[in-house]
C-alpha cells in the first residue's frame, strides 16, 4: 500500500524520517509518495486534505482536526526549543523585553511595528500572539528569508524558528524574546511545535501500523544517528554538520519517540489557551489516535 507524506526538509524531519522512507526498518508492507516541503505550505495542504500523513504545526492543526489525528510518534515538543522574534535594532530589543516583562501594552508607535513571520498558523505565530497581541502589522516571508529581510530593513522584527536560532547573533541581530521560554514560564510545560498527523478516514490498523513504524524509525534515528546523514545534508539549508546536528538534537526528544501523559497535556494546554482566547475554532474531536 502508497501512501501520500509530506514533511518538511528540516534536519529533525529528515532525521526521523529517513529509515522509515529508506526501508532501513521494516515498514510492514507500506510505501510512500514524499512531498518536502516548509510547514505553512504543509499546513495548507492539511486544510484541503492533500496528504494522507503530514507533518503540520500544532496551531494548523486546530484548523484540521476534523480530518486528522495526531499520531503518537514524530512530534516536535521540548524545553528551550521555541520561536524567537528578533530585531537588528537592539535598543527596539530593549524596549520590547521592558513592556513584556512588566505586562504593559505597547505604545500607537510599536504597534505598527513590521513582524516578518513563517505563516499565519504556525505555533510560531500563535505564540507571537500570546506575548505581543497588539503586532498586527505582518507580512508572511519564507523562515529562511527573514533574516535577510531584517538586514535589508524591510521589516523591523522577525520571527525565527528552525536552525535561524543559531545564526542570527552572528548576523549582528538581536533577541526580543524566546516564544518557547515565555510559554514555558506561563504554563510550566514543553511547547508543542509540530507533529505528525493521519487522516482520519484511513483504516484503524493502517494508522496504528504508521504510528508503529514511525516509531522503530526514529528509534533506529537514535540508535544510528549518522546512518542518515547523507539523506540529511542533501536537504539542509547551507548548513555545517555541527549545526544541522544541533539542529536535531534541539527538535528530536523523548517527545519525538512517544507524546506520553506530559507530552499530551501540553498540547491540551495549548488548544485550551488558544480557545479561550479565540484564536483556534473549539472542536469534540480526540486530538490523538486512540
Amino acid at each position: 500500500m502508497k501512501l501520500t507524506l509530506g514533511f518538511s526538509p528540516c534536519p529533525n524531519d529528515t532525521f526521523i524520517f529517513d529509515a522509515l522512507i529508506h526501508h532501513k526498518i521494516d515498514t510492514e508492507g507500506l510505501d510512500f509518495d514524499v512531498e518536502y516541503q516548509d510547514v505553512e505550505t504543509l499546513n495548507l495542504k492539511a486544510f484541503k486534505g492533500d496528504l494522507a500523513i503530514t507533518k503540520l504545526s500544532y496551531h494548523a492543526f486546530a484548523y484540521a482536526v476534523e480530518d486528522y489525528e495526531l499520531l503518537d510518534a514524530g512530534s516536535a515538543l521540548g524545553f528551550g526549543v521555541g520561536p524567537m522574534l528578533i530585531t537588528k535594532d537592539e535598543n527596539l530589543a530593549r524596549k520590547l523585553q521592558e513592556k513584556l516583562n512588566k505586562g504593559e501594552p505597547l505604545t500607537a508607535e510599536l504597534e505598527l511595528l513590521k513582524v516578518g513571520y513563517p505563516g499565519k498558523y504556525t505555533t510560531a505565530n500563535f505564540l507571537l500572539g500570546l506575548a505581543f497581541p497588539q503586532l498586527k502589522n505582518k507580512e508572511e516571508l519564507v523562515f529562511s528569508e527573514i533574516e535577510g529581510a531584517l538586514l535589508a530593513g524591510d521589516i523591523d522584527l522577525g520571527l525565527i524558528i528552525h536552525e535561524n536560532r543559531f545564526t542570527y547573533e552572528e548576523k549582528g541581530l538581536f533577541k526580543v524574546v524566546d516564544l518557547g521560554d515565555y510559554w514555558e514560564k506561563t504554563t510550566n510545560c514543553p511547547i508543542p511545535l509540530g507533529g505528525i498527523v493521519v487522516k482520519r478516514s484511513l483504516p484503524k490498523e493502517i494508522k496504528e501500523k504508521l504510528n508503529r513504524i514511525l516509531r522503530a524509525s526514529v528509534d533506529f534515528a537514535f540508535a544510528n544517528p549518522k546512518s542518515g546523514l547523507a539523506f540529511i545534508k542533501a536537504h539542509a539549508q547551507e548548513m555545517s554538520e555541527e549545526v544541522m546536528y544541533k539542529h536535531i538534537e534541539l527538535y528530536v526528544n523523548k517527545y519525538s519517540i512517544a507524546l506520553g501523559k506530559e507530552g499530551r497535556a501540553a498540547i491540551e494546554m495549548m488548544f485550551d489557551k488558544a480557545q479561550q482566547m479565540g484564536f483556534i475554532p473549539k472542536t469534540d474531536k480526540n486530538l490523538f489516535l486512540a
